[in-house]
C-alpha cells in the first residue's frame, strides 16, 4: 500500500545537505507499488520527480510537486557460464554496495568504479564513468515503467543511446520512464584491468600490490576518498561539470599560451579537456564563497559548508561558467541535474 507524505523536509535525501521540502514524498520498494502510486490522484494532479542516491542533483528550492524515492533493492544471478555472469539489480540498490558485492565475488568489470555515490538505477541514466571505465560497457539491458501507463519496457544497450555522461534517459525520454532494474554482464576470468588511467598503477605500486579486481578497487576507493570530500562531511555532488570536448585544432591553440595544458584524444579528431584544470586555471581552486565554494584539493567539485542554499551554488557554477569561457572559449556544462 503506497503511503504519500506531506510537506517532507528533503535535507536527508540530497548529498549536497540542501534544506528543500517537498509538497509530497513516498517511497516505492516494488513495481507493484509504482503502478499503483501511477493511478493515484496526486501522482496525477502533481508534477513528480523521481529520486535515487540524492547524490547528482542540486535542489535550489522546495519542490512543489511529488518526490518518488527509488527504493527497488536486491541483486540476483539472471545467468552464467565458465567465462561471464549477468547480474539483474534493483535501481534502488546503491552502486558501491553492488562493487563491493562484484568485488567480493570476483566479478570483473566494476572494480575501476567503486566509491561512485548513487543507485544503480541512475548509473545508466547518467552512464557513470571512472578511471577509463564507462557503465555502458557492462550493461546488458535496462528495465524501466511507463510513467503514464504503468507499462514494463526492456530497453537494450543501443536503445539507451549512452553518450558521455547521458543516455535517451536524460535527453528525450527523461521523466517519461521509472528505470527499475538494470542486468549487467561480468567478467568470472580472463578479466581485463585497467591500471592505465589516473593515479592507479601509481597507488598500487605504492601499496605494493599486483593488479586485480580487488586491488584495483581498494585503489581506486583510496584515490577518491584522498581527492573527493565524502558527502556525509560535506555537502557535495561529486563533480559537477563535465570534461568538455574541444577541436584539435582550438586545442593547439590554447596550448601555445598553456603548454602544461592536459588532453585527451577523443573521437573525430576532438580533445577531451579536463574541467578541473580550466576551472583551477581560473582561480577557483579552494576558494570559498560564504558558506559555499570550489573544493580545495578538486575543483571540479563544489560544496556546501554548512548552510549554504541552492540557489547559492547555482549562482557559484554560473560564474564558473562564465570565467571559463571568457578566458579560453570553452563551454562547460554541468553534470549535476539542476531542480
Amino acid at each position: 500500500m503506497i503511503r504519500i507524505q506531506e510537506h517532507v523536509d528533503l535535507f536527508p535525501y540530497n548529498t549536497f545537505k540542501i534544506a528543500a521540502k517537498a509538497r509530497y514524498f513516498t517511497s516505492v520498494t516494488t513495481v507493484a507499488d509504482l503502478r499503483e502510486l501511477i493511478n493515484h490522484p496526486v501522482y496525477k494532479q502533481h508534477k513528480h520527480l523521481i529520486m535515487g542516491g540524492g547524490s547528482n542533483m542540486l535542489l535550489t528550492g522546495d519542490y512543489d510537486g511529488l518526490v518518488i524515492k527509488n527504493d527497488l533493492r536486491g541483486i540476483e544471478t539472471v545467468s552464467e557460464n565458465d567465462s561471464t555472469v549477468t547480474l539483474k539489480a534493483g535501481a534502488g540498490e546503491p552502486w558501491h554496495a553492488f562493487v563491493i558485492f562484484c568485488v567480493t565475488n570476483n566479478y570483473g568489470g566494476v572494480e575501476n568504479l567503486s566509491l561512485i555515490p548513487g543507485t544503480i538505477g541512475a548509473a545508466p541514466m547518467q552512464n557513470i564513468g571512472a578511471y577509463g571505465v564507462e557503465v555502458k560497457d557492462l550493461i546488458k539491458t535496462v528495465e524501466a515503467v511507463d510513467t503514464s501507463s504503468g507499462e514494463m519496457h526492456v530497453f537494450t544497450n543501443a536503445e539507451c543511446e549512452f553518450g558521455y555522461r547521458e543516455s535517451v534517459f536524460k535527453r528525450k525520454l527523461k521523466g517519461k520512464y521509472f528505470i527499475s532494474s538494470v542486468t549487467l554482464t561480468l567478467t568470472k576470468k580472463n578479466h581485463v584491468l585497467n591500471t592505465s588511467y589516473g593515479a592507479i598503477q601509481q597507488t598500487l605500486d605504492q601499496q605494493q600490490s599486483v593488479p586485480s579486481i580487488k586491488s584495483i578497487s581498494d585503489a581506486v576507493i583510496a584515490i577518491r576518498q584522498q581527492k573527493l570530500p565524502d558527502p556525509k562531511v560535506i555537502g557535495n555532488a561529486g563533480s559537477f561539470f563535465k570534461n568538455p570536448t574541444i577541436d584539435q585544432s582550438q586545442y593547439e591553440s590554447i596550448k601555445k599560451d598553456y603548454p602544461e595544458m592536459p588532453g585527451y584524444t577523443s573521437e573525430n579528431q576532438q580533445v577531451k579537456v579536463p574541467a578541473g584544470w580550466l576551472i583551477e586555471q581560473c582561480g577557483w581552486k579552494g576558494k570559498r564563497i560564504g558558506d559555499v565554494g570550489v573544493h580545495p584539493h578538486q575543483a571540479l567539485v563544489l560544496v556546501n559548508y554548512g548552510n549554504g542554499s541552492g540557489e547559492n551554488i547555482q549562482s557559484l557554477a554560473q560564474d564558473i561558467l562564465a570565467s571559463v569561457k571568457k578566458k579560453f572559449a570553452i563551454d562547460l556544462q554541468p553534470e549535476v541535474n539542476i531542480i
